[in-house]
């Protein structure tokens, strides 16, 4: 895609008042838009890349650090010249609701409290919300709060719209 001519780089809008680049014309918009669209493509490739070689680098050296203390995840440092090395690697724990579920009605069943050792979060889906019968809706009401996310705007071109 060409930009016009006049399109600020990146830099120039990072130096502009906020009320200036809101008063630039439509299509100057658009265009720094579509710049910093293709920087962010950019700049995720290249921290991919950068991330990547990081992790060949680095990634044996780790396991062995890991494996030398004992642990299969978790945070070791390395030395390297002048630099010290944080190479990390979460743990990320998932539990199967459904034999999680049981385990809690077995709990239950003997006599101890579940809530002792498992958390339970309860939510309801908009969609199911939403199905409800007025008066259950009604009944759900006290317990729901709405909160708004951040406004995103994005410029399209008019033929986009169909």
């Amino acid at each position: 895609m060409t930009y016009p001519e006049n399109t600020p780089s990146v830099d120039d809008m990072l130096n502009m008042p906020t009320g200036d680049l809101a008063q630039m014309p439509v299509e100057l918009l658009a265009a720094l838009q579509g710049e910093l669209d293709h920087a962010n493509k950019q700049l995720k490739a290249a921290t991919a890349r950068f991330s990547a070689a990081l992790e060949v680098r680095y990634a044996t050296r780790a396991a062995e650090a890991r494996r030398a203390c004992g642990k299969d995840t978790g945070t070791v440092r390395l030395a390297d010249g002048d630099y010290t090395v944080v190479a990390d690697l979460p743990k990320r724990v998932d539990w199967n609701q459904e034999k999680l579920a049981q385990i809690a009605r077995n709990i239950a069943d003997s006599g101890e409290d579940p809530a002792e050792f498992i958390d339970t979060k309860l939510t309801v889906s908009e969609r199911k919300y939403n199905a409800l019968p007025g008066a259950w809706r009604d009944g759900f009401e006290p317990a729901r709060t709405v909160k708004v996310g951040a406004l995103k705007v994005t410029l399209e071109p008019a033929e986009a719209r169909k």
